[in-house]
């Protein structure tokens, strides 16, 4: 899960993490500590949108206009920041809306962006996702699919970027997900209940120690924090750098066909994931056990389900995997 979480941040192209398991195993407060780690990005100062100043496929329009008029941009560093959307969010309130006042008194046409705007370039986190209205999930599946987000509304057409790393935390008992949805999610964890008396323990004991002092628990992590918080920063800047054979790519391939994987996002994605974890390593060609790391949480949701099969599609993707590379 939190290998997961960490490759997402080194190349958000691999399209968030959908994290399924147990009640009570940290899923929620594993992704809510990822804020501490995450990196600092260039936008433009004032900007709804979190605009790229130098990237003009992730601008808005009216920053893209000040740029075709040849202004100067006020440039900021903020954090990747993290947007929670609530299971009880209205349509409104995730898309933006007009904000019919200014319409009325002034009489000109002015959005007021939702939590899509607000998450462009950052985080996007579901919990509960599979409780998720339907409506909601439409939304979100459209703007994860064309990075934009459209409002029709009163008369009123806006589009603004909504690029965002889609992550989603649920406990698979409360109810399945609906299957074009998990196919937006690039990786899939799953997490289960740690058995081990001893390890439980640590868990219950660390836990107390958070609750009696926050700040010398964090005081404590604090040097490895940032040893992680610089290996992130670096494999962000070397990825592009990073090589994969062609031969791996083949086998990549050859695995996905043979599982009978619908569609190509599956190749894309262990190929990038691939990639993003060669780079936090600090190396610039991938290896096959980089592959075998990534592959299972890759391809594990995109398998057909089949009601008789017993075994868990993790397994299945490791086994076909030995099959192919071996």
């Amino acid at each position: 899960m939190k290998l997961c979480l960490l490759l997402n941040v080194i190349d958000p192209k691999i399209g968030g993490v959908m994290i399924m398991g147990d009640r009570g195993t940290g899923k929620s407060t594993t992704v809510r500590s990822l804020v501490d780690l995450l990196p600092e990005i260039k936008v433009v100062f004032g900007d709804p949108y979190n605009s790229d100043p130098e990237d003009p496929e992730s601008m808005g329009i009216e920053v893209r206009e000040k740029v075709t008029k040849g202004e100067e941009l006020m440039i900021t560093m903020i954090k990747i920041n993290m947007v929670d959307l609530p299971l009880g969010a209205t349509e409104d309130r995730v898309c933006g809306t007009i904000d019919i006042e200014k319409a009325l008194t002034e009489g000109v046409k002015a959005f007021e962006p939702g939590l899509l705007a607000k998450a462009n370039r950052g985080i996007l986190y579901v919990d509960e996702v599979n409780l998720l209205d339907d409506h909601l999930v439409d939304v979100l599946l459209d703007s994860a699919a064309s990075g934009w987000n459209t409002v029709e509304r009163e008369g009123i057409s806006i589009s603004h970027p909504a690029r965002f790393i889609l992550i989603g935390s649920g406990n698979p008992e409360e109810g399945e997900l609906r299957p074009q949805l998990l196919d937006r999610f690039g990786m899939h964890a799953q997490v289960g209940t740690v058995r081990d008396a001893e390890l439980r323990v640590k868990i219950v004991e660390e836990r107390a120690r958070f609750d009696k002092n926050p700040k010398e628990f964090r005081d404590s992590y604090k040097a490895e924090q940032e040893k992680l918080q610089q290996q992130i920063a670096s494999a962000r800047s070397s990825l592009s750098s990073v090589q994969i054979d062609r031969d791996l790519k083949v086998k990549i391939s050859r695995v996905c066909s043979e599982l009978n994987v619908d569609g190509l996002r599956g190749d894309i994605v262990t190929n990038r994931a691939a990639k993003a974890l060669a780079a936090l390593k600090g190396r610039d060609c991938v290896t096959a056990e980089d592959i075998a790391t990534v592959i299972p949480n890759c391809l594990r949701h995109r398998l057909r389900k089949d009601p008789l099969e017993s075994i868990d599609s993790g397994l299945l993707v490791i086994e076909k995997f030995y099959e192919v590379f071996s």
